[in-house]
């Protein structure tokens, strides 16, 4: 594996972690895991053991520009290395890692998912194994199947290829189809809202936002496909005004109901990750 003189890896590597750490502490973020409360299975410790355990391994990808699926299992691992916790950035990593090669330019994230090969894929499958990641059934190639890996190996199929079979169902997997769209265009969202409302209360806001255009994906696997549009339904009503009050109500309820928006607190990461990375935070 070449290396390439970055920017600077230290200061990328940095600009990852603490977008995971902004994600993880803002607060009221509905349905999540944040500073003010925790699941039974996964606390915010977790997640904060998760970004800290995983900075060598951001580091080592600014510096390179081939491996995503290798980083991706290499930060599952170290993250799950310092907690005993669920899955905590799964869906995170998946974004980060081509974002923090390309050292934040959409261009070459695009040309570097587009350039995975069939290692790729097994490193994938790989980091699902250990992720504790929940993940429906599905009747091509699913993730939990030996009968996936051996065709992965035997057809050579590229990690964005399989990623093309998932992108209807699973919005993380469409943001590297569609070239990170989302993340890009909610980075300059939450440049604007952080403007107006501050750090904290300019997360939440972007991730209401996004909630409300965007049916989360974990939730409609979970749940189904009406419970993920009546909360983005909700989310909308609360975008109108930023009510800390009424925000923190919608959280509460998702939270006694485990809804979880996981799919869309894993793009407000790959956006903070952006934003931070241009200097906008």
């Amino acid at each position: 594996m070449r290396t390439r003189p970055a920017s600077d890896p230290d200061r990328i590597a940095q600009a990852a972690q603490l977008a995971m750490l902004l994600e993880v502490s803002a607060s009221p973020k509905p349905g999540n895991v944040d500073r003010c409360h925790d699941y039974p299975d996964t606390g915010y410790e977790d997640f904060l053991a998760s970004s800290v355990a995983v900075y060598p391994v951001f580091k080592e990808a600014a510096e390179v520009r081939r491996g995503i699926g290798k980083f991706i299992f290499e930060a599952v691992a170290a993250s799950k290395k310092w907690h005993e916790g669920g899955n905590t950035h799964f869906g995170a990593f998946i974004l980060l890692i081509p974002l923090i090669m390309a050292e934040g330019d959409r261009k070459v994230a695009t040309e570097l998912v587009e350039s995975t090969d069939w290692q790729d894929a097994i490193e994938f499958y790989r980091a699902f194994k250990i992720g504790n990641v929940r993940a429906g059934h599905v009747n091509d190639l699913d993730l939990g199947s030996q009968e996936s890996l051996e065709r992965i190996e035997n057809e050579k199929l590229p990690l964005f290829d399989i990623f093309k079979i998932s992108q209807s169902y699973d919005s993380i997997s469409a943001e590297w189809i569609d070239g990170f769209e989302r993340s890009f265009r909610y980075a300059e969202i939450l440049r604007e809202n952080v403007k107006k409302l501050g750090r904290n209360d300019g997360i939440v806001m972007t991730f209401l936002q996004m909630l409300s255009d965007h049916p989360d994906t974990f939730i409609a696997m979970k749940f189904g496909t009406d419970i993920a549009v009546e909360i983005s339904k909700t989310a909308s009503c609360l975008i109108k005004r930023f009510d800390r009050e009424k925000i923190a109500s919608f959280d509460e309820d998702l939270i006694a109901r485990r809804i979880n928006p996981g799919s869309t607190a894993d793009t407000i990461i790959a956006s903070l990750f952006i934003a931070l990375i241009r200097g906008w935070l």
